[in-house]
């Protein structure tokens, strides 16, 4: 595939079903047996956190082959001040386009977009061999811990602008839509075709890893 084929546009409301879709294919299996990242999909849009203008889709050929999704976010600094910045996720690829740069693609696409819209930074939880790739740098460096105020080696960062995290230290709080419910994820999963649920994939063995390499942050 030559990326130059690869269109990145906003999503529209037409896409919903189908980046939904395309949003279980990448997910499932992945961190866990199946996954619930397409119905988070589903309710962060009606969030008051997300931004429609950082919701991007690529496109081969008039095939949505990816997509991408960001919501507002804050870090609360040690002295108590509100700081905003936002994070992204999920972020899908198609199984089958997967390890061709469209990931990098639609971060480097929406990240020079984000700085337009004046924000000053981006946070995620990641697997830091990929995200180190496309500029990203552990929080712990910004001394920028989880919301239980632990360092995380899976908690990311990237600065907008040259100082744009400066003189901030504290915890990253994301928006209460990524406090899935697993009961109504289960119930909307139902209206997918079924698919077989596999676990001890390697995938899901470097996810339990990560989860796991957390110290307090003093």
């Amino acid at each position: 595939m030559n990326r130059k084929d690869v269109v990145l546009r906003n999503e529209t409301v037409s896409d919903y079903r189908v980046v939904e879709e395309l949003t279980r294919e990448a997910f499932w299996n992945h961190h866990v047996p199946g996954c619930d990242e397409h119905y988070l999909l589903h309710i962060m849009r009606e969030a008051d956190s997300f931004i429609p203008e950082l919701d991007v889709v690529a496109e081969v050929e008039g095939k949505i082959i990816g997509n991408i999704v960001y919501t507002k976010a804050k870090i609360i600094d040690d002295n108590g001040r509100l700081f905003d910045v936002i994070t992204f996720g999920p972020i899908s690829v198609l199984p089958v386009f997967q390890g061709q740069g469209i990931g990098s693609m639609l971060i480097e696409y929406t990240k020079e977009a984000a700085k337009k819209l004046g924000y000053r930074a981006i946070l995620i939880y990641g697997d830091p061999d990929y995200y180190s790739r496309v500029g990203f740098a552990a929080a712990e460096n910004y001394k920028i811990g989880t919301s239980d105020n632990m360092y995380a080696v899976a908690l990311q960062t990237l600065e907008l602008y040259p100082g744009a995290l400066s003189g901030i230290s504290g915890r990253f709080i994301e928006d209460e839509v990524y406090e899935i419910d697993e009961i109504a994820a289960k119930e909307f999963d139902k209206a997918f075709p079924p698919k077989a649920l596999l676990s001890g994939l390697p995938s899901q063995v470097r996810f339990g890893q990560l989860v796991q390499m957390r110290t307090p942050r003093l």
